[in-house]
């Protein structure tokens, strides 16, 4: 082979291989040309849609059966609408809210308050829920009437909304922006009197009065606020667009009323003297039948703080206790109750724990199949105080009149009908005191979450505040729901 056969080869294939190399160049170009995948096309192929919130009472936190608040709720029923999973994304701060949109980690963000700024640079949905700026302060300080009398006491959370209000309306305010505490952390803090005063969103702080009873609220802004979803600012608008079309059909929905009642309806039963009654009796009481509640509760399948809640409603944890009508015991069994249960000593703690216990799952495993959970257990609850045959009756009153008899917020409309002769005559078991059983299922509600948090359970994160050493001084019932008192 000559010289020149031997150069001629390496030179065709280099001309074959520059030929590949040029088509594969076009195909990149061509493929960079195209359009990038819009966020609902990504959502059809994955599957999955990811929103970002953060952890408090009011967006998102794990429960006892998993995930839950009212943010992830209507998050979850947007998922659902669009038949796609949920991945709901928790971070840490506002800021950090917007980045994963910014970023694309999100889809959209749950949980922020409409702002000028943020209109600016994302898209908001129309607001959903909206808000009440309350200041609220510390019961051993004196109440404040303006905000002129908290000049330089009042601390605040970033909220753009609150903080340029604050800033127009009263630009001689001295007032402090805590850029990395949430509302929640600066609620903890002046309940521990750490800081004077805040600013929080009205349920956000009747939930919190639950868990410090010594806070009080004084007067609410004039501010206009309200819950956002926020979106990238882009071109692509079918994600956005169905967002805002299951917002405005949720807004005016019963789904909503639900949605609102299942997360605040019970955050005002019980107020400061309540709250702080019950801290108390837990610290006085609660260590010595917490392994019968948990016992009980893990051998009828329920959850061991719930049936602590209704043994509190009940009794108050006294074995002792009798009623008027002759019903006794921890859990305040009736005699027949007592019999068809197999409980021999009514004033036997650990026999009427397991009595209540069994009644409780045997009056969940009673109710209709479509009664899902929780207003399942409301249901149930609202028969163990009024019997099973009045919650039938009320069931039936809301069937004639076209109305939903499995979901509670109907039923709780319809247990006071009871009392009404125009109603109970209609009845086959007739007149009940509905408005009691109401009051006892939202008491129990507001009892159970109290001792959720006091208990240490994932559903809520303690602020710093309340990570100390147990305290023994005589002060610490009157520190009410502290996580630390000796006897949680």
């Amino acid at each position: 082979m000559s010289d020149a056969a031997v150069h001629r080869l390496p030179a065709q294939r280099y001309r074959v291989s520059l030929r590949w190399v040029t088509i594969l160049l076009a195909l990149a170009l061509l493929a960079t040309c195209q359009p990038p995948v819009s966020p609902m096309a990504e959502i059809q192929a994955t599957g999955i849609l990811r929103v970002a919130t953060v952890n408090s009472a009011t967006t998102y936190y794990l429960g006892p059966a998993g995930p839950t608040g009212f943010e992830y709720d209507l998050a979850q029923a947007f998922a659902d609408q669009l038949g796609v999973e949920l991945d709901m994304q928790v971070v840490d701060t506002r800021a950090a809210l917007t980045r994963a949109v910014r970023q694309g980690n999100s889809h959209f963000s749950v949980g922020l308050t409409a702002t000028a700024a943020l209109r600016r640079d994302y898209r908001l949905t129309p607001g959903y829920l909206d808000l009440q700026p309350t200041v609220v302060y510390q019961a051993d300080d004196p109440t404040p009437d303006d905000l002129a009398s908290l000049d330089g006491k009042l601390t605040v959370a970033r909220d753009d909304a609150v903080t340029n209000w604050l800033r127009q309306a009263h630009p001689t305010l001295n007032f402090r922006v805590d850029e990395s505490a949430n509302a929640e952390e600066l609620l903890a803090r002046v309940a521990e009197g750490d800081i004077r005063a805040t600013v929080a969103d009205a349920r956000l702080v009747q939930l919190n009065q639950r868990y410090y009873p010594r806070l009080r609220t004084a007067f609410t802004l004039p501010v206009t606020a309200s819950r956002t979803w926020v979106f990238p600012a882009r071109e692509h608008d079918a994600l956005y667009n169905r967002a805002i079309a299951f917002l405005a059909g949720m807004r005016g929905d019963a789904a909503m009323t639900i949605l609102r009642d299942r997360h605040f309806g019970h955050a005002k039963r019980l107020g400061f003297v309540g709250g702080q009654t019950f801290a108390r009796i837990a610290e006085e009481r609660l260590d010595r039948w917490r392994p019968a509640f948990e016992t009980a509760a893990e051998e009828n399948g329920l959850d061991w703080r719930l049936l602590a809640a209704v043994g509190y409603q009940e009794s108050h944890w006294d074995p002792e206790a009798v009623s008027p009508t002759g019903v006794r015991g921890l859990m305040m069994l009736t005699e027949q109750t007592a019999e068809e249960l197999g409980v021999a000593d009514r004033t036997d703690p650990a026999q009427s724990i397991e009595g209540g216990a069994r009644y409780i799952r045997d009056l969940r495993e009673r109710l209709a199949d479509g009664i899902e959970e929780p207003d399942r257990t409301w249901t149930a609850l609202a028969a163990y105080n009024l019997g099973l045959g009045h919650v039938l009756d009320a069931r039936e009153l809301l069937r004639q009149r076209d109305r939903d008899p499995d979901s509670w917020i109907n039923l709780r409309d319809a247990l006071p009908w009871l009392t009404q002769k125009r109603y109970h005559s209609q009845t086959r078991y007739g007149y009940a005191r509905g408005h009691e059983a109401v009051t006892y299922v939202g008491n129990v509600r507001a009892y159970y979450d109290i001792l959720l948090w006091m208990t240490g359970s994932p559903d809520t994160e303690k602020p710093e505040s309340l990570q100390r050493e147990p305290e023994t001084s005589d002060t610490a019932a009157e520190r009410a729901l502290d996580m630390n008192v000796p006897a949680l």
